[in-house]
């Protein structure tokens, strides 16, 4: 028999609860009532061993939920704000903080083209930011300075925020604008580094900005103006063919998508590197050569001689996402755990990956295939990697055993124990089917397929469309918002309180 080795490492969350959420309707027109989340995000500048807090928000509402292990249900609603303003259909959030004090604030926006900051604490609006020309439509905060917000914008154009006291009479420190974007912008993300930003919307475009350095302090009565950037370092059309509403760096890595396409790519723009110095405004390409579908100041197209200015890398099967846009993925990433990618599709279904395990299925094969390889000596199979054995008829006992077994491993992710095999060869030990499914959703060489979830969610709530992901800064919780105002909350590494050996059935709490 092989022996097992207990690893935590490889889990991918399991549904916990759902929180369904007051009813937006009876606060908008009579002929707008679409119920819905549109974004949720974790506040990130907690200490590690506070239970985590998140805010979701909708056309009207905010709500501000922190989520337990130890409770049940494990969460607990903490603020709620309502946004009484005529004109306000909002679908965006970012956190921060105040710059002395330190009491988390919450940036909202949406259609009136407004960023209000809330003090979630005291439950007030303490500053509103003006500025834009259009619906702002995504938010992002600087991951190495908390006062620095980006905002994308129907009007084509990205605006960089400062909440520091020092730019208070000119809060817009920078605009990207000018030959980036034709069309309303959907999303918009920092690099780690807090010096790249891309962009992406409706004119299937997505761009690299460099940002400047800020403007000083600003003295007297007049402020300095907003640092315009007119030219991106990398302009593309060519990634996707349909409207791009999801993008971000995983590294110098890309991540995005685009509608239609029901897929998740992953790519990288030749010739850039966040080690290397940012590169100068001037030397951004210019819209000149208007064919050009791509653009880059970091693998410049000469007449000579045309190298690749990107290159797609991977891609990851998000199917039955149909005509649905601003659909949002999320990437948890943190130097001592595995990189997990989330998505929630529009027919109910929550997909991961483990992107780890692309790595481990490679090690695991390049081993068994290695001609020189000692076979006397076992090989480490992964838990996840596990047979595909299909149950032979009239063995009742055993088919309910298996049964109970499939649940627990794969419905809740919890795949970490490893196998010790001797005497492998992968054609003899296992079928073609098992081979075929493993290349399905761990062969990176496999271009031409893209990669299916390595864990699949299926939601109980029939057409649930997942709107946004969000991670907890641990990455013990995920959470998906959405359709039918629900808010999906999944974990992993969950601990048993003792005498409790069976699996909670996630609960369903509608709260008003």
């Amino acid at each position: 028999m092989p022996s097992a080795i207990s690893s935590d490492e490889w889990d991918l969350p399991r549904l916990k609860a759902s929180i369904g959420f007051e009813d937006d309707f009876q606060y908008l027109a009579s002929d707008d009532q679409d119920t819905e989340f549109f974004d949720v995000k974790f506040y990130p500048y907690a200490d590690a061993t506070h239970d985590p807090v998140f805010a979701a928000v909708s056309k009207k509402h905010v709500v501000i939920y922190r989520l337990s292990s130890k409770a049940n249900p494990p969460y607990e609603l903490v603020q709620l704000f309502r946004d009484d303003d005529k004109e306000a259909l909002n679908c965006s959030c970012t956190w921060t903080k105040d710059p002395e004090t330190e009491v988390p604030y919450l940036c909202v926006a949406g259609r009136d083209a407004k960023i209000k900051v809330y003090d979630v604490v005291h439950g007030k609006l303490v500053k509103v930011l003006v500025g834009h020309g259009g619906e702002i439509n995504d938010l992002a905060t600087c991951p190495t300075n908390f006062l620095l917000i980006a905002s994308a914008s129907e009007d084509t154009t990205v605006r960089i925020w400062s909440l520091d006291p020092a730019h208070s009479k000119q809060p817009c420190v920078c605009l990207l604008a000018g030959e980036g974007h034709s069309s309303g912008l959907l999303t918009v993300a920092f690099h780690n580094s807090g010096r790249y930003v891309l962009s992406a919307g409706h004119d299937n475009v997505i761009c690299l900005w460099t940002l400047p350095n800020l403007p000083p302090e600003s003295n007297g009565k007049n402020p300095p103006q907003p640092i315009v950037i007119h030219y991106p370092h990398f302009f593309t059309s060519e990634v996707h063919s349909g409207i791009v509403d999801c993008v971000a760096f995983f590294g110098d890595l890309v991540l995005s998508r685009a509608c239609h396409e029901d897929i998740i790519v992953l790519w990288r723009i030749e010739g850039f590197s966040s080690h290397d110095p940012p590169p100068e405004i001037s030397e951004a390409p210019t819209t000149s050569d208007t064919e050009r579908l791509t653009r880059s100041a970091f693998a410049p197209a000469t007449a000579s001689a045309c190298p690749p200015q990107y290159t797609r890398l991977l891609e990851f099967w998000t199917p039955h996402c149909g005509h649905q846009f601003y659909l949002r993925f999320k990437l948890f990433h943190d130097k001592d755990k595995h990189p997990v990618l989330a998505f929630g599709n529009a027919k109910a279904m929550i997909f991961f990956w483990d992107l780890a395990r692309l790595g481990s299925y490679h090690d695991f094969i390049s081993q068994v295939r290695d001609p020189a390889r000692d076979k006397s000596q076992p090989i480490h199979r992964p838990g996840w990697l596990a047979p595909i054995n299909h149950r032979q008829k009239g063995d009742a006992v055993s088919k309910l055993k298996d049964a109970a077994s499939d649940r627990e491993s794969v419905a809740s992710g919890r795949t970490g124990s490893v196998d010790v095999e001797t005497h492998l060869d992968l054609n003899t030990n296992y079928s073609q089917e098992t081979l075929e499914s493993w290349e399905l959703k761990y062969d990176m060489t496999r271009v031409e397929e893209p990669i299916r979830a390595h864990l699949q969610s299926n939601i109980t709530v029939k057409d649930f469309v997942g709107r946004q992901v969000a991670w907890s800064t641990g990455g013990e919780w995920c959470v998906v918002v959405g359709s039918k105002n629900l808010a999906i909350i999944l974990q992993r590494w969950a601990k048993k309180d003792k005498g409790d050996d069976k699996e909670k059935k996630p609960s369903l709490d509608r709260q008003s």
